[in-house]
């Protein structure tokens, strides 16, 4: 078993329950954790026998595209795209940060993180 992190994908995108969130967009970062039989492809060394990181940051930037009121449900769909992307995954973590959120005072970022299991 292994482990294939891809960090701080870097998405503007229109989400958020107020309306000005979904016209003026904010900056994302997501983080993606796999969990995958890694063994086999650091044998062969071959593309075929791993999960491919630029398939993984298409599936985020595919999902960041589609505008939701929460950030649980734009995780939701990521994970499940990934998921959906290798027979090789058996699980999954991503973690979606608003950066600088209209809340009210100074905060950075605020953010969900979500796990799936096969």
């Amino acid at each position: 078993m292994g482990k294939v992190f891809v960090d701080n994908i870097r998405v503007f995108a229109y989400h958020g329950c107020l309306p000005e969130e979904t016209l003026i967009g904010s900056d994302y970062r997501v983080d993606l954790l796999v969990e995958a039989d890694l063994l086999p492809s650091a044998a062969s060394d071959k593309l075929k026998d791993t999960v491919d990181y630029v398939t993984l940051c298409a599936c985020v930037k595919k999902e960041m595209a589609v505008p939701s009121k929460l950030l649980e449900h734009v995780g939701k769909r990521i994970l499940d795209r990934v998921i959906d992307s290798s027979a090789l995954i058996t699980s999954a973590t991503v973690r979606v940060a608003k950066i600088n959120p209209p809340i009210g005072g100074h905060v950075a970022s605020v953010a969900i993180e979500l796990t799936k299991k096969l």
